[in-house]
């Protein structure tokens, strides 16, 4: 008897196809994937590099009497706006993105951003400033950011983090040249003229990179939600979004407070105005190195660990800091691992692609990665809680 290979069935010509599909939508890690990278770091020079520089106006608001009916709750919502009102865009900007791609959403959040910066400008009431500077801008940013947000994971795989990092710098890079430069054009020009001019670079730059950034949506066809109630049951999502919440509450306390603490304790203007510099210079260098570093080790485990050393950093060196040296000291170490949690969403971005249905199950690894992760940041937490009570007893002293 005379054995005969037997012909493929339907069955194998279909898994065939899919391994091939597979194959050909896999991330191909570079070509035009690095040009992309370019433009999302674009992005984030002027979006969020543009809002970092909200501190040096914070100070001349405060120190000049700028707005004399505005508290000091006034201004930290304007600051918190452009953070809550781009992060609370997202599920609009995913559908939107959907329906008329991401193009047209980003040039929506060009002609926001432009109007609340020029707006801002002319600005001589204080609730004015509340819907120019805070709300407009943060529209502004949420549509230009969330759009490009996943644009990156769809290019890249094994050097995903990697890619993220060096998008994720350009916020520090943005933040960097913005507060010098902000503080130099209103030394020379006004208020109104640093916020003009920041709009119209902002502008021109980020219509550059909406021209150049591709997504691939066409071709792996992902499953977009706005927002998918059934991941809230998941106690790693929780933990999570818990995480974020902890770290984007002390990244903004940092990046707003910092020049007008440097005043308060005796550093004269150019020194407050270096310290927003310089938490962004950490921010550039540290960005791209976190993300190598979680591309060769565990991507939460990093965060963990760099999450906790940013707690303690700010209770061992913030607290006690009363010279220039040791603030400098402090905002270039925790710059460079403060925005780590930019780097860490990826997992909320592979829990959500793992299955359309919303029917996710983490794999071992990466569920025991969170809980050990979580243990690292309910520490955290509890620092930066002991840290909150310290500033504020030594404030009513």
């Amino acid at each position: 008897m005379h054995s005969q290979a037997s012909p493929p069935t339907p069955f194998d010509e279909l898994d065939g196809a899919e391994h091939g599909v597979a194959v050909e939508h896999a991330p191909p890690d570079g070509g035009y994937g690095w040009v992309c990278v370019a433009t999302c770091f674009t992005i984030n020079c002027f979006t969020w590099g543009a809002v970092s520089a909200y501190g040096i106006y914070l100070s001349h608001y405060l120190a000049d009497n700028v707005f004399p009916e505005a508290s000091t709750w006034d201004y930290a919502f304007i600051g918190g706006f452009n953070f809550a009102i781009a992060m609370l865009l997202a599920p609009f900007a995913t559908v939107f993105c959907r329906r008329f791609g991401i193009h047209v959403v980003m040039c929506c959040g060009l002609v926001l951003q432009l109007g609340g910066f020029i707006a801002a400008s002319f600005a001589t009431r204080i609730w004015q400033l509340h819907i120019s500077q805070g709300i407009l801008i943060g529209g502004g940013i949420g549509f230009l950011y969330i759009p490009c947000l996943p644009v990156l994971s769809q290019w890249f795989d094994r050097r995903r983090s990697l890619a993220n990092g060096i998008s994720a710098a350009g916020s520090g890079v943005g933040g960097a040249a913005f507060a010098w430069g902000t503080e130099a054009i209103i030394q020379r020009l006004s208020i109104g003229w640093a916020l003009r001019i920041t709009g119209i670079i902002a502008f021109v730059a980020n219509s550059l990179a909406i021209v150049f950034i591709r997504d691939r949506n066409k071709a792996i066809r992902p499953s977009q939600l706005g927002f998918d109630t059934k991941l809230l049951r998941r106690y790693e999502v929780l933990l999570l979004l818990a995480w974020v919440f902890i770290s984007m509450l002390g990244y903004i306390v940092l990046l707003f407070s910092l020049s007008d603490f440097a005043l308060s304790i005796g550093l004269s203007r150019s020194q407050a105005t270096d310290m927003i510099g310089l938490l962004n210079v950490g921010t550039a260098i540290g960005r791209p190195i976190i993300g190598i570093l979680s591309d060769r080790w565990s991507r939460i485990d990093t965060a963990g660990t760099l999450t906790l050393l940013c707690g303690v950093s700010c209770f061992a060196f913030w607290l006690p800091a009363t010279s220039y040296a040791l603030t400098v000291f402090f905002v270039i170490l925790c710059g460079a691992i403060v925005g780590v949690f930019w780097m860490a969403s990826e997992p909320i971005h592979l829990i959500q692609l793992s299955n359309p249905s919303s029917d996710m199950v983490l794999s071992s690894d990466n569920r025991s990665a969170l809980r050990r992760g979580g243990r690292h940041q309910k520490f955290a937490v509890v620092v930066v809680f002991i840290m909150d009570g310290c500033y504020h007893s030594s404030n009513s002293i």
